[in-house]
């Protein structure tokens, strides 16, 4: 790898989502459409009460969608600035044993268990020969098209819990359909997260079900 390069590969490299990533994002706004819908009095509501939640439920997501959008592009700032302090710690300590604690802080401690000393040393030696970075990438135009992927995702997902209000007549068949709409989602979602993790796919994506609907039932009391 080039030593010019790494910092700049290294950044086009954060800017990719993993599966966890991704599911997190469309739980989050399923768990927002579903607490607004499960407000509904299925006895006591008018075609215009639907039509108001209905609008409402996709203006919330809306909203959600864009600041889950700026808070990724935020917490990749925040992220890269600590990547660049790291650098600059390591290549600024004069001690081996300073700049090998430094390092060791930032590694998962599985592998810092299995890393010698000497190891750590060799790191901290080959990043202080790299090029020293600059702010400049901080926030790049992959990380923008990423930030529009996020909106994207959480809207067009929970999109289609929302949408048996606007072709259901009857409030209590469109509740039952967002439910079963939203519950297929969180099944493909935990599924995923299981072929990911290696965890039994069905047993997970029915805890991950579960968890959906318990969140949904602690949200509905604090929004009244």
């Amino acid at each position: 790898m080039n030593k010019n390069s790494f910092w700049t590969s290294r950044v086009k490299e954060s800017s990719a989502f993993n599966p966890v990533d991704w599911i997190a994002e469309v739980l989050f706004g399923l768990i927002m459409v579903l607490s607004i819908a499960g407000t509904l009095s299925v006895s006591n509501t008018d075609k215009q009460e639907v039509r108001e939640l209905l609008w409402a439920a996709l203006g919330c997501n809306v909203a959600w969608s864009l600041v889950d959008a700026i808070m990724y592009l935020m917490n990749i700032v925040v992220e890269r600035g600590h990547a660049l302090q790291l650098i600059f710690k390591i290549r600024d300590s004069k001690y081996d044993e300073n700049s090998n604690e430094v390092l060791k802080g930032e590694i998962q401690p599985l592998i810092a268990a299995l890393l010698t000393q000497q190891e750590f040393t060799n790191l901290c030696e080959r990043i202080k020969q790299l090029r020293a970075p600059t702010k400049k990438n901080l926030v790049t135009f992959s990380d923008i098209i990423a930030g529009g992927q996020i909106f994207l995702l959480v809207f067009l997902c929970s999109l289609p819990v929302a949408l048996p209000f606007a072709f259901m007549k009857d409030v209590g068949v469109a509740r039952r359909a967002l439910n079963a709409v939203a519950l297929v989602l969180l099944f493909i979602g935990g599924y995923i997260l299981a072929k990911y993790a290696n965890f039994r796919p069905f047993l997970t994506a029915l805890v991950y079900c579960l968890i959906g609907v318990l969140l949904v039932g602690l949200t509905m009391p604090l929004e009244g």
